[in-house]
C-alpha cells in the first residue's frame, strides 16, 4: 500500500483559498489559515500580503484551466467534440473560474494577457465549431462565447448547491448551448 502523501501546506493554503474566496470574496487572512490548517505564520511565509496571495490564485486558476482543458481535448476529433470536452474540464474547476469572474485584476498586464489569449481561444474554437455545423451560422460567435461561459458558471453553481453531479451539470450546460431550453421535436 502505498503511503498518502500530505499537501504541502502551500498547496493546503491555495485550495482553502478558492474555498473560501468563491463563496465569500471578503474572507480573511485568518480564515484561510484555519481553512487550511496552518498557522498565520504559516500563511504569512508564503504571502506577505492578501494581493500576494490573490495573484498567486489567479495565476493557478489559469493554469489549472489551461492544463485542464489541454489534456481534455489532446485526442478530440473535432472542434464541436473540443468545446464540449472543454465544457467538461471546466465545470469541476467552477471555484476558480468564479473566483477569477469576481476578482479586478484589470491592472495586471500578465493577467490581462492571459484572460485576452483565452478569450481569443474560445472564439477561435467556437467559430471552428460553427464552421463544423455545430452552431447557427447566423448567430454571432461572441453571443455563442458569452453563452458558454455563463452556462459554465450555471452548471457550476448547480454542482455546488448539489443540485446535480458535475457530468449532469455539463450535459444540462451543454444541451442549453447546442439546442436552447425549448421542447425537442
Amino acid at each position: 500500500m502505498t503511503p498518502r502523501l500530505k499537501p504541502s501546506s502551500l498547496d493546503a493554503i491555495l485550495e482553502a483559498a478558492f474555498e473560501l474566496l468563491a463563496s465569500n470574496p471578503g474572507a480573511s487572512l485568518a480564515d484561510i489559515a484555519t481553512r487550511a490548517g496552518v498557522g498565520r505564520a504559516t500563511l504569512h511565509r508564503y504571502f506577505s500580503s492578501r494581493d500576494d496571495l490573490l495573484l498567486a490564485l489567479a495565476k493557478a486558476a489559469v493554469r489549472e484551466m489551461d492544463d485542464a482543458v489541454a489534456a481534455a481535448c489532446a485526442d478530440c476529433p473535432t472542434h464541436s467534440d473540443a468545446l464540449y470536452r472543454s465544457l467538461e474540464a471546466l465545470v469541476p474547476l467552477g471555484d476558480r473560474y468564479r473566483f477569477l469572474a469576481n476578482s479586478a485584476f484589470e491592472e495586471n498586464p500578465e493577467l490581462q494577457a492571459e484572460y485576452t489569449r483565452q478569450e481569443r481561444e474560445t472564439v477561435e474554437l467556437v467559430d471552428a465549431a460553427k464552421a463544423e455545423g455545430l452552431f447557427d451560422a447566423i448567430v454571432p460567435t461572441l453571443w455563442i462565447v458569452q453563452s458558454f461561459e455563463h452556462l459554465l458558471y450555471a452548471a457550476w453553481e448547480s454542482v455546488t448547491a448539489q443540485q446535480c453531479t458535475p457530468a449532469q451539470a455539463t450535459d444540462l450546460a451543454w444541451r442549453t448551448l447546442t439546442n436552447g431550453l425549448g421542447a425537442q421535436s
